[in-house]
């Protein structure tokens, strides 16, 4: 059903709900809890999306966890939807406290190997690339460029 949607409007979709989130979040202050994916592949690069929505900066796939829904089956099925890639050797990584427009989320990380190759659907993700984690890009957010070489350790060490 989504696929009858032409992708220039889907984007403009999903900018929309992305902000009508955001101000929900600001107002209810809802306990948040996501994932994100340490997704590597074979030659220990790093895999980063960036989203039509929001910053648009790089960052790792990943998003909300599902009521019932265990961090990793989010993980295993964010990856799956954004990249349509699969997670090998799943493992947490990491579990952080996050704030995020006036509330929290708590914050899974999950790593593995990534199988299959990544495709952006030109929907939600418009871009997606592999990068050696010592040669991370600049437009990420500094957080994220705060958090991720400590969890790059912890996976691989």
């Amino acid at each position: 059903m989504l696929r009858l949607i032409p992708p220039p409007l889907h984007r403009a979709a999903y900018i929309v709900a992305h902000e009508l989130r955001r101000r929900w979040w600001r107002l209810a202050k809802p306990r948040l809890v996501g994932c994100r994916v340490l997704a590597f592949d074979g030659a220990g690069r790093l895999l980063l999306v960036r989203h039509s929505y929001g910053s648009r900066r790089w960052m790792l796939p990943g998003g909300g966890v599902a009521a019932k829904e265990s961090p990793l089956a989010a993980a295993l099925r964010e990856l799956a939807e954004e990249t349509g890639c699969d997670l090998l050797d799943a493992r947490s990584v990491a579990m952080v406290d996050e704030p995020l427009y006036g509330t929290t989320n708590r914050v899974h990380v999950i790593g593995g190997r990534v199988e299959g190759t990544p495709r952006c659907d030109g929907r939600e993700v418009i871009e997606v690339a592999f990068f050696d984690p010592a040669g991370l890009p600049d437009d990420m957010a500094p957080a994220l460029q705060r958090s991720l070489p400590d969890w790059v350790a912890a996976f691989v060490g």
